[in-house]
């Protein structure tokens, strides 16, 4: 028979509570480790973090560098003695070109009236299921060559057709549009600019009141809009009439006019100059136009930029979010198609009459005051569409040097595409915060002039 163990309490060496001890600093490491992983892929952007600016390299000869040697053909001006443009004009001479406003007009009727779509040899017509790339153009060369080499390093960008739409006739811009070749192209011009009536409306008439005279004394100098200033109490600035003027031009004339695109039921996606691209632009809005009717059925906007200045690629590469549509926020590379446009469109007094000079501002106002299903967005969290204008209608800052900003846009797709972040087998709904009912925004004035909100209507019914 065996005899009962008795047990014995051994010595407290200390071991067990080195190793929990141990097993904490592992933990701890751990922790640490995932956290700086999860921080290096958090990035920013923002032009105005000088604090690591100051060993960056910014040069044009860097930004040169980042860009496949088939492109730099985009991102440098070609020296031309005589010059034979699409739409047949002819230019001869060393010095700049100069056109006076009647020529400039001729040639602006003769683009609207041929519709020449460049490419079309080589790539074929356009197809249903294609997507249509809207650029709105102004005189922003530099910007818009960084948007153009973008555009030709994105998957797909063969089957696209690019729209550029422009208020300001400039042959060095025509030259560079002209020279893609990687993609149909065409090119429609915005028939009522400032630059072709610049003394007459919608510029600036001699006879129009100042911005800043009051009602009574304009009443007393019978300037032409004397009855009409904005609800803050200012006459219009046609500076700043002009882009929305543009914007509702523009969408009016690919959805209706033009002959490629008027029957096209297919996504419209709506950028400007100073926008940038990620290759995989047009691969995620596939995946989004696909995936809406599971993730949000009432989406009638994709948008695939964002305004955020740090954001986490690792995270919410292949995230995307459902909101109300807010037009500070989701104006940026968005896109929809001819059922959201004629929507939209049914409400052109709300957009035209609304004292708001801003194009998405208006959009915002009819979206709550007359679409019986307001709009509502499918946004990327991780952007595919980036702003790199640093300096433009609305933004005046003292260093108006674009490397910055396209060095670091460059810099992120550089770290996306090493970490394989673009380019997602799939994209996933995150959780989407509790959105407070948005009120009802007073607009931001400049556009109580009663011949603006006519001139708008009318492109509504016409144009060129």
């Amino acid at each position: 028979m065996r005899g009962r163990r008795i047990p014995i309490a051994l010595p407290n060496t200390g071991a067990l509570s080195r190793r929990r001890h141990t097993l904490y600093i592992r933990s701890a490491i751990i922790i640490f480790i995932l956290f700086a992983f999860l921080q290096f892929h958090v990035i920013n952007y923002d032009s105005s973090d000088s604090g690591s600016s100051d060993n960056a390299n910014y040069s044009t000869a860097a930004i040169l560098q980042m860009v496949p040697p088939v492109f730099h053909k985009y991102l440098t001006g070609k020296p031309r003695n005589s010059t034979h443009g699409q739409n047949g004009t002819h230019y001869a001479g060393d010095g700049p070109r100069t056109a006076n406003i009647s020529d400039i007009m001729r040639m602006i009727n003769r683009y609207n009236d041929l519709q020449t779509v460049l490419n079309e040899d080589i790539y074929g017509p356009l197809q249903n299921d294609s997507v249509i790339i809207v650029v709105q153009v102004h005189k922003r060369i530099t910007y818009l060559r960084h948007l153009i080499v973008s555009l030709a390093q994105a998957r797909d960008i063969s089957r696209t057709l690019l729209v550029f739409s422009h208020d300001y006739y400039d042959d060095d811009i025509n030259d560079l549009v002209q020279s893609i070749d990687f993609c149909k192209v065409i090119q429609i011009f915005y028939p009522f600019s400032i630059q072709t009536h610049p003394t007459e409306f919608p510029g600036a008439d001699p006879g129009d009141c100042p911005r800043d005279i009051k009602k009574e004394q304009a009443l007393l100098r019978k300037c032409n809009n004397a009855l009409h200033p904005d609800l803050y109490g200012h006459y219009r600035e046609a500076k700043f009439t002009q882009t929305k003027h543009h914007w509702w031009w523009k969408a009016n004339r690919v959805f209706d006019q033009l002959e490629v695109t008027k029957y096209h039921t297919g996504m419209m996606v709506f950028l400007e100059e100073d926008h940038y691209v990620a290759e995989d632009f047009l691969y995620i809005l596939e995946l989004m136009f696909r995936k809406s009717q599971d993730l949000c059925p009432k989406c009638n906007i994709l948008s695939l930029g964002t305004y955020l200045k740090t954001f986490n690629y690792y995270t919410y590469n292949k995230k995307v979010e459902v909101t109300p549509w807010i037009s500070s926020k989701h104006n940026m590379g968005m896109a929809f198609n001819r059922t959201t446009w004629y929507e939209i469109v049914r409400c052109a007094r709300h957009f035209c009459e609304y004292d708001d000079y801003n194009w998405d501002w208006s959009l915002q106002h009819v979206s709550q005051q007359c679409l019986k299903q307001k709009l509502h967005v499918m946004v990327v969290k991780g952007p595919r569409v980036f702003h790199i204008g640093e300096c433009g209608v609305h933004h005046k800052k003292s260093n108006c040097e674009s490397n910055q900003v396209i060095s670091k846009v460059q810099q992120v797709l550089k770290v996306a595409r090493g970490a394989q972040q673009l380019f997602p087998r799939s994209i996933s709904l995150t959780q989407t915060s509790v959105i407070k009912k948005t009120k009802l925004r007073k607009g931001n004035g400049g556009w109580g002039d009663q011949r603006d909100h006519q001139l708008c209507f009318n492109m509504t019914l016409v144009g060129r």
